[in-house]
């Protein structure tokens, strides 16, 4: 076997994920040389971050991991397949057999694969299909480490996420009994530790360990925990008739983490999962949090603006309440012109203000005049120059948040609405002078207000967008010679 770099070199595989983003920096600050990969690799360049290697990988395609694994000492193994829905059991034992492979085939010294804890009478497909993962990477010739954790206290893990939610906006809750089931919540900080730490010690090798906080509680406790530290208390009703699967149903009336991944959650709460980690406690001594010490934690995270993917949908973020999701929904329109960015950008750079958002200008005007009607500032017009944005300027009801020149336009909405949002303007040039030109509208709903307001603004989003799009194409025609255009719109 051959002898690690020095620094170690590692692969953080599914880097765009909530842990792979976290994990990343964690590497780099510790002195690892970090390569990230991802199926998606503009959000990896979304990251900005220094000195990392972004490499495009999917595990369900072998040809692309080779690559990425060639020259890594530890690739760190953080994907699972929980947001494709149905089947997703088979599809990450596909994905970790490949994986296996192609990390032998790289020679690479370590796996360290993060999986869940599992209770002894773990059902749920998702319990079941995290440890099934594992025994598969280790039916692999490559040395796999095991890291089994429960729920993640941090932003942007599903689980807090939901429990951020609920507590949040729903001053009365109906549950079904699994809300005595009792965990071992773990701050996303001692997480990383372990992660980091375990990675390069001989007597890990081919070991599982179960990692956990300092305390065992109920998802009541954490709810009335939470709750007492945002100054909320919820009343939980415990009903004997409401199943988990009838919960996931009404979880997503509640919060924006996605359906499927809610769904998977909910399925494996009605056990107890306890976790044993006096073993990785003696090999990584390091001071644990309690719960309430992690909530603290990251909700300061949030409001010194030092969450790394708390706006998936770009580089640009700002500081939200607490109260709205971490979880965007998201529609968005597109076109094809026969323009460069170039051409393009100074189109895009010219909205709002005299010249309006190109298309559906009365459905605009409504929106403004419903948001002056609530005190809210949709009839400020103007901004501080008629073509040229800087980060920080007003146009209109919006503040600039991001400019990536001939690229990328990032705008916070300044409406009065349950939630927060940012819309974004993104040029992709495509060949022989041809540019994708997209508009997405991100948005963080806070509660079940914040959701019902999104769903019935869809409709008018997706036609706006796409309207938006074809138009901003015809202007650079119109001013750079012939274009033609398509459109295609899409939300989730």
């Amino acid at each position: 076997m051959t002898e690690p770099h020095s620094p170690p070199y590692a692969l953080v595989f599914g880097a765009s994920g909530y842990i792979g983003t976290n994990l990343v920096p964690h590497l780099q600050a510790a002195g690892w040389t970090v390569r990230a990969a991802a199926r998606n690799l503009k959000v990896l360049q979304a990251r900005q971050w220094r000195d990392v290697d972004l490499v495009r990988a999917d595990a369900l395609h072998p040809k692309s991991l080779v690559p990425a694994l060639q020259g890594i000492d530890v690739a760190y193994y953080l994907v699972h397949s929980m947001a494709a829905g149905t089947n997703f059991g088979a599809i990450d034992l596909k994905a970790a057999h490949n994986f296996a492979q192609a990390a032998a085939e790289a020679r690479v010294r370590r796996i360290v694969y993060l999986g869940g804890l599992v209770p002894p009478d773990a059902e749920s497909e998702h319990l079941v299909s995290r440890a099934q993962t594992g025994d598969t990477l280790r039916a692999g010739s490559v040395p796999v480490t095991e890291i089994r954790a429960g729920i993640i206290v941090g932003p942007g893990s599903a689980a807090y996420e939901v429990i951020r939610d609920l507590v949040n906006h729903l001053p009365l809750m109906l549950t079904p009994k699994w809300v005595y089931s009792r965990s071992s919540p773990i701050a996303l900080s001692n997480l990383l530790t372990y992660m980091e730490r375990v990675a390069l010690l001989d007597e890990a090798q081919g070991k599982v360990y179960d990692v956990a906080g300092p305390e065992t509680l109920s998802y009541e406790d954490l709810m009335l925990q939470y709750g007492a530290i945002v100054g909320k208390r919820p009343k939980i009703v415990p009903v004997p008739v409401l199943t988990p699967r009838l919960s996931s149903y009404w979880l997503a009336l509640v919060t924006a983490v996605p359906s499927s991944i809610g769904r998977a959650l909910i399925g494996g709460l009605k056990h107890d999962i306890p976790a044993d980690s006096a073993a990785i406690e003696a090999l990584v001594p390091q001071r644990l949090l309690t719960f309430k010490e992690s909530v603290h934690a990251a909700l300061e995270a949030e409001r010194q603006h030092t969450v790394a993917a708390r706006w998936t949908e770009g580089a640009f973020g700002i500081r939200l309440r607490h109260d709205n999701a971490y979880y965007a929904k998201k529609a968005s329109g597109s076109a094809i012109a026969r323009a460069t960015p170039a051409q393009l950008w100074p189109i895009v750079c010219s909205l709002g203000g005299e010249t309006g958002y190109f298309y559906g200008a009365p459905l605009w005007e409504v929106r403004a005049w419903m948001d002056w009607a609530v005190g809210g500032p949709g009839l400020s017009k103007g901004r501080r120059d008629p073509t040229e944005l800087r980060v920080g300027d007003s146009v209109d009801y919006w503040t600039v948040i991001g400019i990536e020149s001939e690229r990328l336009l990032s705008l916070h909405f300044g409406m009065r609405a349950p939630g927060a949002g940012v819309l974004e303007i993104e040029l992709e040039p495509l060949d022989e002078g041809h540019t994708r030109v997209t508009i997405t509208a991100y948005w963080h709903p806070a509660g079940v207000w914040g959701l019902s307001y999104w769903y019935a603004l869809v409709p008018a989003h997706l036609f706006i967008f796409d309207g938006m799009c074809k138009e901003i194409a015809r202007r650079a025609a119109q001013r750079g010679g012939d274009a033609s255009t398509s459109g295609a719109t899409m939300m989730s």
